[in-house]
């Protein structure tokens, strides 16, 4: 018998998978290419494939990417769809990419896929990092479609948060031999007497036969013991390992786990249960990087003493030279921090669809200013947030608190409370990277800008870098792993 293949190594730091393409792929190559754990951001790629398309393709690695597709014809008909050699004229719209459904057409099963495949192509190519994906859990319906494309382009890792993986693990082992998978669903306002509702994603209809492909390791997003142990002792569910994220952390957070109280800013309260026992979580056996307030070179040594395996780090590398950040959002951040001005973030229960708490930077001509985000016409065309629910005549239909308020209480049922305070997330954050929709009237989508509470390494690293901002994410490495400014 052959010799077992070593383990990969760990590596000390994972760059966090955050908004709409703002991990992208030069950022997450960068880290990779560093010997670290490079990830890009799985939400919206679909999304983001057909815009970068129409937008002439830059640099021509949409279509490098795509042209490495294993299924050509599929490539082919998703030019044919988006491309425009000379991208779009002043103020013109992007053409819309259907929403996606329980039953999604084929054309919009290949989008999903090929749109995973080339992002992680295009992180891994060049060199022998390794490179990571993550998804958002409650954003559940491309999930089979969005996995198999990044398994495709031999993606070495899933992270998932927002909701419990527990079917993941299963679903990659399904689609690692090219099986076709059913993956459980929920449908607002069904019963148990209603059966199970799934969506349905069969590589051999999409792809046609072909090799085995490799199965990623599975990072589970965790904000509790609970849901860590829950996963770590069922076989079915255990994932390689885990990352702790806490509530300082940017993006979504988990909700507090005792009532719900609020500060006088209506920021959640977290307290003593919400905190994670390193002690019982070393003893579940499996690798774990901790996340929310890591951001530093203290960070990293106190996780290392804590038995972690490193850090995941969000805000520092978004603010880099390699995110995919908007470069005029970007600027605003880092030259506020030059000139000695406080970035203020607040945590907002409202403003997400998806009912977990926000991190959202108070930054002028975003969503986080009240008169933008009053003035911004009600407009629901992305849909990556929708829920499906059980209508009056039995069908599925699909509603977002953040849609319409006429069409969400009045023709979906929805509940006027639920959409107080919401924001279109899809929109704003499809803006923050520089992807802004155009509407009638020279409209253009505002962005919104998500970030930790902790802007410390940010903040080292302007103050060491004047004059030479955005910073390359190369400097996030050196001061986290060896203090170096």
């Amino acid at each position: 018998m052959g010799a077992m293949p070593h383990p990969p190594q760990r590596p000390q730091i994972i760059q966090g998978g955050m908004g709409v393409a703002v991990s992208g792929w030069p950022l997450a190559r960068a880290v990779s290419r560093a010997g670290h754990l490079g990830v890009v951001s799985g939400t919206a790629l679909d999304v983001v494939l057909a815009r970068r398309l129409q937008d002439g393709d830059e640099g021509g690695h949409a279509r490098r990417a795509l042209s490495a597709f294993p299924v050509p014809a599929v490539a082919q008909r998703i030019l044919d769809q988006y491309f425009l050699p000379e991208g779009r004229r002043p103020g013109q719209p992007y053409r819309t990419v259907p929403m996606f459904t329980m039953r999604p057409s084929q054309a919009m099963q290949e989008l999903v896929v090929a749109a995973n495949f080339c992002e992680v192509y295009l992180a891994k190519h060049g060199h022998s990092g390794r490179v990571g994906i993550n998804y958002l859990r409650k954003i559940e319906l491309p999930i089979p479609f969005a996995l198999l494309g990044a398994m495709l382009a031999g993606v070495d890792a899933v992270l998932m948060g927002a909701g419990s993986p527990a079917q993941i693990p299963q679903v990659l082992r399904r689609l690692a031999r090219r099986d076709g998978v059913a993956m459980a669903v929920r449908v607002q306002g069904t019963t148990s007497s209603d059966g199970t509702f799934a969506v349905r994603c069969s590589p051999r209809a999409l792809l046609g036969d072909g090799p085995a492909l490799r199965q990623p390791e599975l990072l589970a997003i965790v904000s509790s013991n609970d849901l860590a142990t829950g996963l770590a002792d069922d076989p079915e569910t255990r994932p390689a390992g885990f990352v702790v994220e806490a509530p300082v952390a940017g993006g979504h957070n988990a909700p507090p786990r005792g009532p719900r109280r609020t500060t006088t800013d209506g920021e959640p309260v977290y307290d003593e249960r919400d905190t994670v026992d390193l002690g019982l979580l070393r003893a579940l056996g499996l690798p774990f990087w901790l996340a929310g307030g890591y951001g530093s070179p203290e960070g990293l040594r106190t996780a290392l003493a804590e038995g972690a395996s490193g850090v995941q780090v969000g805000t520092a590398f978004a603010f880099s030279a390699e995110s995919g950040l908007s470069d005029r959002l970007k600027r605003s951040v880092l030259d506020g921090l030059a000139s000695g001005r406080d970035i203020v973030v607040h945590t907002d229960w409202r403003v997400s669809p998806t009912g977990f708490p926000f991190k959202v930077v108070e930054l002028d001509g975003t969503l986080s200013d009240p008169d933008v985000a009053e003035h911004r016409p009600a407009v629901c065309d992305l849909g990556a947030l929708r829920t499906p629910y059980k209508k009056a005549d039995g069908s599925i239909g699909y509603r977002c608190p953040a849609e319409p308020t006429t069409s969400y209480v009045r023709h979906k049922g929805g509940r006027t409370a639920n959409t107080e305070g919401r924001a279109c997330l899809c929109n704003a954050l499809m803006a923050s990277a520089g992807l802004p929709q155009q509407r009638p009237h020279d409209y253009e989508e505002p962005p919104i800008v998500t970030a930790g509470n902790d802007f410390s390494a940010v903040a080292a690293l302007v103050r060491a870098r004047p004059g030479q901002l955005p910073y390359p994410a190369q400097a996030v490495i050196d001061y986290l792993t060896n203090g170096l400014l």
